[in-house]
């Protein structure tokens, strides 16, 4: 009887000192980081992300490596081809993206749907529409975090164009023509509400793609198997954006955890502020980010300095940023849309913000912002020299998506 009661009385305390091992274990981990400045978390950024002048990759297969890491995010309709596909892929190609989405790989749309007067039919919204890429097999994830359309206003021609779809199911674009009885800009003025809404999508990216471009400014234009660059009818069938009526679940919260730790390597609150603010609350993450490091997926502890609450990090996320902070300053000069992911200027960084529309920019020496481009004009946040700042107006007022220029040779920068 006694053997027996030790045995019992060890049985019931052995999850206890795991659990007091487990958390030691934890906190030593965490004791052993040592954190790095933000200007060398945002060097690392670059690399992370394929925006540094050595990091940008090539060719169709890479798209999508890149789109895993945008997952979710929204930008404007007009940015994601003029300017943040292009700033990670160097020879990047319109065709690739549709043939993923018609392939039915991809699947993009409005996650955060919005109100508005019925009246709003202009095309200019749609360019600063919030549109996001993502795998079609994940749609369902974010729909069910996203809030729900109901009781949005839409004009008489989006609303009859939205009930033909939902009869007839998803349809092409002569098809809906046919069965509306619109002419064919009104029909595609009624889409272009709807998708700005974020009530509908289509089987390819070309069909949003053309309706960012007024009829009259369209140009035919070649490209593999014929099919035009800008063109409605090759868009494939539009369809309803169908929202999941389930409320969001520990599973769906899991998967937007573990695509931020994707998109940024490193993950805490402050630096996620950016990200869409339907997106569960800090404390949801928190609690899986804690369970993922209890499994020993991710870690956790003080990565970037400056920044209070907890941090958590991929593992392979941890040497490259040990690597970043041990190469020092080599005066590189990167350039980021104001509509990209990477545009953390008065977010990680001192100083203004930088407004998330797509002809801002905002350049950075060495992980520090230095010069913005909004409405047109370029405003510096130091003092340059006169070759450094014609270089830096050079970098920054390219026309091409995201500018990197490097600078090693140039004159002292002087804060």
């Amino acid at each position: 009887m006694f053997y027996g009661k030790r045995e019992q009385r060890g049985v019931v305390r052995a999850p206890a000192v795991v659990a007091q091992i487990h958390h030691y274990t934890i906190r030593r981990l965490r004791a052993e980081i040592e954190p790095v400045a933000a200007r060398d978390f945002l060097n690392f950024l670059f690399t992370w992300q394929r925006v540094a002048p050595k990091g940008r990759m090539t060719g169709a297969k890479a798209l999508e490596v890149i789109l895993a890491q945008l997952e979710g995010f929204e930008a404007p309709a007009a940015a994601w081809e003029a300017e943040i596909l292009p700033a990670r892929l160097s020879d990047y190609e319109r065709a690739w993206l549709d043939e993923r989405c018609l392939a039915g790989h991809l699947t993009w749309l409005r996650l955060r749907p919005r109100g508005g007067a019925a009246s709003d039919k202009r095309a200019s919204p749609l360019r600063t529409t919030p549109i996001a890429l993502l795998p079609r097999r994940h749609s369902g994830v974010w729909t069910s975090l996203s809030p729900q359309t109901d009781g949005v206003r839409q004009s008489p021609r989006a609303q009859m164009v939205a009930d033909w779809i939902r009869e007839n199911g998803a349809s092409f674009f002569d098809n809906i023509l046919e069965g509306s009885g619109l002419f064919r800009s009104q029909l595609e003025e009624a889409i272009a509400e709807l998708v700005a809404l974020g009530l509908v999508t289509a089987d390819s990216f070309g069909g949003l793609r053309a309706l960012l471009i007024p009829s009259s400014e369209r140009r035919p234009s070649r490209r593999r198997r014929g099919v035009a660059a800008f063109d409605v009818q090759g868009a494939g069938r539009w369809s309803l954006v169908r929202g999941n009526a389930a409320a969001a679940n520990t599973d769906a919260v899991e998967h937007v955890a573990r695509t931020l730790l994707r998109r940024y390597g490193v993950v805490f609150w402050r630096l996620i502020e950016r990200e869409a603010a339907w997106l569960p609350p800090w404390r949801d993450f928190l609690r899986v980010f804690r369970r993922l490091e209890s499994r020993g997926e991710i870690r956790g502890g003080r990565f970037v300095a400056g920044f209070t609450g907890e941090q958590f990090a991929l593992p392979d996320a941890i040497g490259a940023l040990r690597e970043t902070r041990r190469q020092g300053d080599k005066g590189i000069l990167v350039a980021v849309s104001g509509s990209d992911p990477l545009n953390l200027a008065g977010i990680l960084t001192p100083g203004p913000r930088i407004a998330a529309l797509t002809g801002n920019r905002v350049l950075y020496r060495d992980g520090v912002p230095v010069a913005a481009l909004t409405a047109g004009e370029v405003s510096f946040f130091g003092e340059f020299d006169p070759a450094t700042e014609w270089q830096a107006r050079q970098g920054i007022a390219a026309r091409r998506a995201a500018g990197s220029l490097a600078c090693a040779a140039a004159g002292p920068y002087r804060r």
